[in-house]
């Protein structure tokens, strides 16, 4: 039976908790993923390597219980070994046939590393399997099932031959190491990871879940949010970032699951944010581009409807820690979820171009730190 759409949209909602629940400061990284997925588009992810991008990848389609292929591109690599080898029985008869089966042509989500180390032969094959899902080889044409393709890459091409495949990931992501503060949490992971503890995925929702997703953008209601959108082009534009009307046409699927990731059907001005993974060209840009967005986008009172729910969580909390006398289970999930919200609070802090925000989120940092020191307190008794 399909599953009505208010739990849908909570799944979805979650579905970005649990991409990022194994990973340290890779919140961004989860929605981005969750973004391209709804929309049914792709996204690229330009950063070093380390960075938890395949395992990333590999955890969505887990989620989804989508079939997945990844592979590392090279100078070297040969359409064989991402589209399959011709079938010689069927070439002795006149046949041009693929083998394809555990290839990219029968895979639902596709991650391909150095993506733009593919040669001319592999990167036209690339374009039409990725704007128009179907796969010219020889004399065939197939339809293959990609649902997205994730992507990454250490930089932004710069060859004109690479800029038609650049253009056709709708996202594009920049993707840091993890801050100096959250690297005792990343070695603690990173520790449990080798000893085999991996956080394996529980299928969360499938494809048709994610058909039925994608569907439902198509009713998000975007008037709202159309007149400044413009503005921001206009913007963009006037500060050298240019946006190809391409681009601009599908940014409304972004902004539309923006809205559906946080369970609504109604675009607001805080969806606009969703501008910085897809109007840039280069990092440079997107550091310029959420600047705008921060000075354009009245996320005020957004901010501070959050800090206060924030802080009323975080002073209930510490009435009942202060109770606790012997261990309880509970603990290990209050500083597990103020450990993860007190790297939003500081986002917040660091982000906002407004100073009531700031000095809010300084307080509210405060109080989640009190609770964390509280629970660590009790774990020492």
């Amino acid at each position: 039976m399909p599953r009505g759409i208010h739990e849908l949209l909570g799944l979805a909602n979650k579905f970005v908790k649990e991409l990022a629940k194994p990973f340290v400061a890779r919140e961004e990284e989860a929605r981005v993923i969750a973004l391209a997925i709804i929309s049914g588009e792709h996204v690229v992810m330009i950063g070093e390597p380390g960075t938890a991008k395949s395992a990333l990848a590999r955890r969505a389609a887990e989620l989804i219980n989508a079939r997945f292929f990844k592979y590392l591109l090279t100078r070297f690599t040969e359409p064989d070994e991402l589209f399959g080898p011709l079938d010689i029985t069927a070439l002795k008869q006149g046949k041009y046939v693929r083998i394809t089966r555990n290839k990219l042509p029968e895979a639902e989500i596709a991650f391909i590393d150095e993506i733009f180390n593919a040669n001319s032969a592999i990167l036209n094959m690339f374009l039409t399997i990725m704007n128009e899902r179907i796969l010219y080889d020889g004399y065939n044409e197939i339809k293959v099932p990609l649902w997205s393709m994730i992507a990454a890459s250490n930089n932004v091409p710069d060859e004109p031959e690479l800029q038609a495949l650049y253009d056709r990931f709708l996202y594009r992501h920049f993707v840091k190491p993890v801050s100096e503060d959250k690297w005792a949490e990343l070695i603690e992971a990173a520790w449990k990871i080798e000893a085999g503890y991996y956080e394996a995925a529980e299928p969360l929702l499938n494809m048709d879940d994610i058909r039925r997703l994608n569907k439902l953008l198509f009713e998000v209601d975007l008037n709202p949010i159309k007149e400044k959108l413009i503005k921001l082009y206009a913007i963009f534009e006037d500060q050298g970032i240019h946006i190809t009307d391409r681009r601009k046409g599908k940014a409304l699927k972004a902004i539309a699951a923006s809205a559906l990731l946080d369970q609504r059907m109604v675009a607001k001005e805080e969806d606009l944010f969703v501008l910085k993974h897809v109007a840039p060209r280069d990092n440079e840009e997107m550091e310029q581009a959420n600047a705008i967005l921060l000075d354009e986008i009245k996320a005020t009172e957004k901010h501070l409807r959050e800090l206060a729910e924030i802080e009323s969580n975080a002073k209930e909390a510490k009435e009942y820690i202060a109770k606790v006398t012997d261990f309880d289970p509970r603990l290990v999930d209050y500083l597990r979820s103020f450990e993860a919200v007190r790297e939003r609070v500081r986002k917040i802090a660091e982000e906002t171009s407004d100073d009531v925000v700031r000095q809010r989120a300084l307080d509210v940092l405060s109080e989640i730190n009190e609770v964390i020191e509280l629970v660590r307190r009790k774990f020492m008794l």
